[in-house]
């Protein structure tokens, strides 16, 4: 019997909402390769505990003169691809009675995946956005994220203290709210450490994360006591070993112990690399990939 076209449009939507859903599904379990070549080439020097610790070879002749047009300030073209920009907005959000300054990259809605990247001292949602500085590092984060259906979300933090984690705590829900049942990503970079932790020991804002990432962070030696540990999240540690500012040793003593007792976590240690290394240099894709299949 010859199908109305009303039957045609309806059985062509159902088609469409479950191709959306497998690329979904697909998005959140593995994120395919975006500009490997260039960000995912790194030396090994050393690896242990089965593969959870690695060292990385890291040389600023090569790795910041030799990638960069201007060091330091602006990245090779080839290293990014501004057709992301189309899905970027700066937003200010109300949460809880909190106003957050974001900048967004990605749907709003019903997101495959988020995440969130807290800056450090004198930094702002505009760190977390910017296409060029760090070796292009954060615009393959945003075209990982939003190019397989994610969202990511850059916000400023005015204080690193209890309101800097009730902000964001507000945004892991607000992010939360907007895709329910997906996968919340938190990373945090230097002194936004600071918020990583705090987070940890809210038990609501854990209930909604997948994981989180520390780079070039303080330690936390009462992790073991919050609810993030308890819950058993993978945890992600990376640094420099001549960071001048938080010492590596100190995260790496954390990773240790929590290895030791079988936590799921993983320590990068980058080869002479400083206290900005790992922002510049982390795999965010291995990084993502590792923590949505956890």
């Amino acid at each position: 019997m010859p199908m109305s076209t009303s039957h045609c449009t309806i059985i062509t939507a159902i088609a469409a909402f479950f191709l959306s859903a497998a690329v979904t599904t697909a998005a959140a379990e593995t994120l395919p390769p975006y500009k490997d070549d260039l960000f995912s080439a790194q030396t090994v020097l050393q690896t242990g505990d089965d593969g959870a610790s690695e060292v990385i070879d890291y040389d600023e002749m090569r790795d910041i003169n030799g990638r960069d047009q201007i060091p330091q300030k602006r990245v090779q073209q080839k290293y990014v691809s501004l057709s992301v920009k189309k899905l970027q907005a700066d937003e200010t959000l109300s949460l809880d009675g909190i106003r957050l300054d974001v900048t967004r990259v990605g749907q709003a809605e019903n997101a495959a995946f988020t995440v969130i990247f807290i800056h450090g001292r004198d930094g702002d949602r505009r760190l977390g956005a910017n296409d060029y500085s760090f070796g292009g590092n954060f615009n393959r984060l945003k075209n990982l994220t939003a190019g397989n259906g994610g969202v990511y979300y850059s916000p400023t933090v005015k204080t690193f203290d209890a309101n800097g984690v009730a902000a964001i705590g507000g945004l892991v829900r607000y992010a939360s709210a907007q895709a329910p049942g997906r996968p919340v990503i938190l990373s945090c970079a230097s002194m936004g450490s600071q918020i990583c932790w705090g987070i940890t020991r809210d038990a609501g804002s854990v209930k909604r994360l997948k994981g989180m990432l520390i780079m070039s962070g303080v330690s936390d030696p009462d992790f073991v006591k919050s609810p993030f540990y308890k819950a058993k999240l993978p945890l992600w540690f990376a640094h420099g070993s001549r960071d001048p500012v938080y010492a590596a040793s100190d995260q790496q003593a954390l990773y240790e112990k929590l290895h030791k007792a079988k936590y799921p976590t993983h320590f990068t240690l980058f080869q002479n690399g400083n206290h900005g290394t790992p922002i510049r240099m982390i795999d965010w894709r291995k990084v993502l990939n590792w923590v949505l299949a956890s």
